[in-house]
């Protein structure tokens, strides 16, 4: 989780007094794009870390270096502990890593550290449904590994609940809205695991081997990216009012592509989803606000919705 990288960073350029982004990654072991971005993160946070440009150059916490946090002041402090504090909602690890960056504060700092870390809650779920934050059996096995570069032998079951047993090389985990994923390499390529249906996990003694220029963000935006063309099979293309088109965004999300605006100031977009027959009806309340023009399934469909309104107003 990011929250715990930026913590690491931290400590790493406290305990080093000056880094390259290049040596953050060696160290964390993510991309250099990833190391610089979370440096910039501290310091657009306000955590009092900097740049260092020229030959000999990299990025230095200001002050020097030091083994604990008492160089932060009262507002930093808090800053990074609003940071760090929602995400430490899903890992005991995190929570006692915060629990000794508190120790480590002066006295004055502790109370608003801990205040500012408990000051936001994250709650994935929608209005009307449960709030499930109780993490997968084998979370922590599978983190572990993780961090420790070890192969695994995993039991899974698959979406039919038929058990399967394979040697997987962990590569990261990854939280989508409630649902911890597991990424990793196998004899099949990478693959992709919900954390929940892993019924067991034994550390083989061997080391994982990481595809050479592996970064964890840049392959969960490309999964997720393959999961929504699969979710997306079936398409309609539709004129909508200017105005419209902001409902359309929240409405489909990632599922809407928007084209250009035409001379009368309606706008081409393009809605996917995995059936003609439900887009439309979800447009139908539009009226001639969205025009859809193809496919004739979706004309046809919406037609039919028109006249049983008709019938029946």
């Amino acid at each position: 989780m990011r929250a715990d990288r930026l913590v690491a960073t931290l400590l790493l350029l406290q305990a080093r007094k000056r880094l390259t982004a290049a040596e953050v990654a060696t160290e964390l072991e993510v991309s250099e794009r990833t190391a610089r971005r979370d440096l910039e993160a501290l310091s657009s946070a306000g955590i009092p870390v900097y740049a260092v440009p020229g030959r000999g150059g990299g990025w230095e916490l200001l002050g020097g270096a030091r083994t604990d946090l008492s160089g932060l002041t009262a507002d930093e402090a808090r800053t990074l502990f609003m940071v760090a504090g929602p995400a430490a909602n899903a890992t005991p690890e995190l929570k006692a890593a915060l629990r000794k960056l508190v120790r480590a504060l002066p006295e004055p700092f502790r109370a608003a550290a801990e205040t500012a870390a408990s000051s936001v809650v994250i709650d994935a779920a929608g209005w009307g449904k449960m709030r499930r934050v109780t993490p997968p059996k084998h979370l922590d096995a599978l983190q572990a590994a993780v961090a420790a570069g070890a192969q695994v032998r995993l039991s899974y079951a698959d979406r039919t609940g038929a058990p399967t047993t394979r040697v997987v090389h962990p590569l990261g985990l990854a939280l989508k809205g409630t649902v911890w994923y597991l990424v990793a390499g196998t004899d099949a390529g990478m693959r992709t695991f919900r954390v929940w249906r892993v019924t067991s996990v034994e550390r083989t003694g061997e080391p994982v081997v990481r595809p050479d220029g592996f970064d964890l963000e840049r392959e969960w935006e490309r999964i997720v990216a393959d999961v929504d063309e699969l979710r997306t099979p079936h398409h309609v293309d539709a004129i909508a009012e200017a105005e419209i088109v902001t409902v359309l965004r929240w409405m489909f999300e990632r599922q809407l592509t928007v084209g250009e605006t035409r001379d009368d100031g309606r706008v081409d977009v393009r809605i996917g989803g995995q059936d003609v027959r439900r887009i439309a009806a979800q447009v139908a309340g539009f009226g001639r606000r969205v025009e859809v023009v193809a496919p004739d399934e979706a004309r046809t469909h919406l037609a039919a919705i028109g006249r049983e309104l008709v019938a029946t107003y």
